[in-house]
């Protein structure tokens, strides 16, 4: 993305010279002769580096404070430039706002070194120190400004799902070494004009044209996923999952991490605000998220049609297959005054056809017939049940026996109550996503 410079100064021939030192190709250079109109540029472009003149009849130190309450929450770099010499005008100019001060008449190759270098700093300290890519605040300040552009643009949001599971299973080291890996890919598939940065840890967003977005979507999906099992242990990619360890996580089973890509243009909507993006682009990429694959998905236009969309219910049931009695009625009852629906069931039987609920918790059955666990594997094999969130406990210390039945969480007993329910409310949760 070019950094953008604001020239306010009404004298035609120095902004002019001033302009030609320091556009370029990575340098968009912006001429304002009028305080009115530098004030609007400010506010939709956001400049990276503001440089002032004492050509107006405004006091420089106040206009200076003037500009500097106006951007305070996006920070600019701000350059005075004034006939004075003197220092006690250097130092009220600088002690009300600016960065720099610089007498004229100013030496050429001093003055585009110096305004490189601010502009250099400015990016530095807007740059993710891992990845070395733009943080979250320079990524929403380059969607702000292409939306006062009339080419046509696109945006990816670009996510690495379970993220968060991948980095507890296997360290900082290896969640940095994925998330450099995958940017480096990202970054090398676009070209010298698109932007790359991130808004998030696992969050990246690209900006390129329009013609390329979907084929640079379906590339990353395809690079991320030929990549991606080179960061499991062996015995992960055998058993096909992560199983998580710790105190808080220990037995729950988590699927490999995936990339989701959601992709929206300007080509059918016209966006207001960077908010109104950053929200399409959520909502596009809640419907492109697949569990366990990688996926993308592009807006297209919008087709609108009376109740053509059912609002999803709210699902809060737990079914509970525990054959002690005396279980059966606390966790009932405990669960109940949580405000969720328990059922219980006595038989290791799938259930009738009926809506299924969001958590399932299964006794796992003795160590001979295990009939908990072979009704989680067929319960797993339905297509009805599939998204439903398994919980087996269980006297078999077997995590793994347990997992490779579909179970999303593996809880030996005895089990603490005040445990269950913390998962219980998680999987609900994400259930109901």
């Amino acid at each position: 993305m070019q950094s953008v410079t604001l020239i306010i100064d009404k004298r035609l021939e120095l902004s002019t010279k001033y302009k030609k030192l320091l556009e370029s190709k990575t340098n968009d250079v912006i001429i304002s002769k009028d305080l009115i109109t530098a004030i609007k540029i400010i506010q939709d472009k956001e400049p990276d580096l503001i440089i002032i003149s004492d050509s107006f009849d405004e006091d420089l130190s106040d206009f200076c404070k003037q500009v500097r309450a106006l951007t305070y929450n996006m920070r600019p770099i701000i350059v005075a430039m004034s006939k004075s010499a003197d220092i006690n005008d250097k130092i009220k100019v600088l002690e009300s706002g600016a960065d720099d001060f610089l007498s004229e008449p100013v030496n050429s190759e001093e003055f585009k070194t110096r305004m490189n270098a601010h502009l250099r700093r400015e990016y530095e300290s807007n740059t993710d120190s891992k990845g070395l890519l733009p943080s979250k605040n320079y990524t929403l300040r380059a969607i702000k400004r292409i939306l006062f552009c009339e080419d046509k643009w696109a945006v990816l949001y670009i996510s690495i799902e379970n993220f968060e599971n991948y980095k507890q299973a296997y360290t900082n080291l290896a969640s940095e070494k994925l998330l450099q890996t995958y940017g480096a890919i990202i970054k090398a598939s676009l070209g010298e004009n698109d932007y790359l940065g991130k808004l998030s840890e696992n969050v990246f967003v690209a900006i390129t044209d329009i013609y390329k977005a979907e084929k640079l979507a379906r590339f990353l999906i395809f690079a991320f996923d030929s990549v991606a099992s080179k960061f499991y242990a062996e015995d992960d990619l055998d058993r096909g999952y992560m199983i998580m360890q710790g105190d808080e996580c220990a037995g729950k089973r988590a699927d490999f991490v995936h990339s989701t890509i959601s992709v929206v243009t300007n080509e059918f909507t016209k966006y207001k605000d960077c908010a109104q993006v950053i929200n399409s682009l959520v909502q596009v990429h809640n419907m492109a998220d697949v569990p366990t694959r990688s996926n993308y998905l592009m807006e297209r236009p919008k087709i609108e049609g009376v109740d053509s969309i059912c609002p999803k219910k709210y699902n809060n049931r737990i079914m509970i297959y525990e054959t002690d009695e005396a279980l059966c009625v606390l966790l009932s009852t405990i669960l109940k005054l949580q405000g969720y629906e328990p059922e219980i069931k006595t038989q290791f039987e799938p259930p009738d056809s009926q809506e299924p609920p969001a958590i399932i918790i299964i006794d796992a059955g003795d160590l001979e017939k295990k009939n908990g666990l072979n009704l989680c594997y067929q319960l797993k094999q339905k297509d009805d049940y599939k998204n439903s969130k398994i919980i087996v406990t269980s006297i078999i210390h077997d995590k793994e026996l347990v997992l490779n039945t579909g179970a999303d969480l593996y809880l030996p007993k005895p089990y603490e109550i005040p445990n269950l329910i913390k998962w219980v409310n998680e999987f609900v949760k994400e259930f109901n996503i």
